[in-house]
């Protein structure tokens, strides 16, 4: 698979926005991460104060077959019931992209739950969750390439649409599960 090519960091917008009046007139690192986060916004567009018109967030959503081991508080329905939530523009990431103008867009990419067309929803379903990965691999091989090439298909035609900006997530119950690393005899 040939996957996009990212640009390497424009390391002189990014030194030009660290020694910007905006960051030098604080009073040590005011800021923190969001300093070093519009330092880094910098050398990726390569312009020191960079300005980002059209901004998104794509949400993909998924169930976890390891859920099936009891290591989440919560049941794997509740991936659903998020992903309305998501529609509704009821929860956190709906408010927090409201209040930086952007768009949420949310992607059916693999939960255990039939949407039936849902409006607003993007079906991209790779499958009805993920395998149990105590038991075995989450995903094969064609799966996971699968996934990956949503992902690209998506931002790829946001940025077509004039998308300067774009904050990835996911939900699922179950998606911070790990395992413990493998013994050796």
């Amino acid at each position: 698979m040939n996957y996009p090519t990212i640009p390497a960091i424009d390391v002189s917008s990014s030194a030009q926005a660290a020694r910007s009046p905006s960051n030098i007139n604080q009073t040590g690192r005011v800021l923190g991460l969001l300093e070093d986060l519009s330092i880094q916004l910098a050398g990726m567009t390569g312009k020191a104060r960079p300005r980002f018109h059209r901004k998104g967030v794509i949400v993909m959503a998924a169930d976890h077959g390891i859920v099936k081991e009891g290591v989440s508080a919560y049941p794997s329905e509740v991936t659903a019931q998020m992903v309305l939530n998501f529609l509704n523009n009821g929860a956190a990431v709906n408010v927090l992209a409201r209040q930086a103008g952007a768009l949420v867009k949310v992607v059916d990419i693999g939960v255990d739950y039939d949407f039936h067309g849902m409006e607003g929803l993007l079906h991209r379903k790779i499958a009805y969750g993920t395998m149990n990965m105590l038991k075995g691999p989450a995903m094969t091989p064609v799966q996971t390439e699968a996934a990956l090439q949503v992902g690209i298909e998506l931002v790829q035609s946001e940025i077509n649409q004039g998308l300067d900006l774009v904050a990835i997530g996911e939900m699922g119950i179950g998606n911070t599960t790990l395992l413990p690393p493998l013994r050796r005899c």
